[in-house]
């Protein structure tokens, strides 16, 4: 009987522990307004820095709305972090509530 309750202890303390793990991994996506984002360059330029900041899963960059959308994993970094990043490389970029793409203007195109 003793023997039972060990492996049943045993059981639901590797469940907790791997139920604990999956809940500090947890991914969110959050998308940004880049206004600096105007060429093929700078999509390269996010591509190549944003990427392998540390938490970075995912990172889709759309020239035409000027958005790039990450995704991340929550217990290594967050939104804030990922906007002092993109201040790094000179760029400056803006959370967008909902994941909702922001139209370019075409006033504010640089030519």
């Amino acid at each position: 009987m003793s023997r039972l309750l060990i492996v049943l202890i045993c059981a639901v303390f590797t469940f907790s522990t791997a139920y604990a793990q999956d809940a500090k991994k947890k991914k969110e996506t959050v998308t940004f307004f880049v206004e600096g984002m105007d060429c093929a360059n700078c999509v390269k330029k996010i591509e190549k820095n944003i990427a392998f900041e540390k938490g970075v899963t995912d990172l889709k960059c759309d020239l035409n709305t000027r958005t790039a959308v990450v995704t991340y994993r929550a217990d290594k970094t967050s939104k804030t972090k990922l906007a002092s990043a993109f201040k790094k490389i000179g760029m400056e970029a803006t959370p967008v509530d909902n994941g909702a793409g922001c139209s370019v203007d075409p006033a504010k195109k640089k030519k």
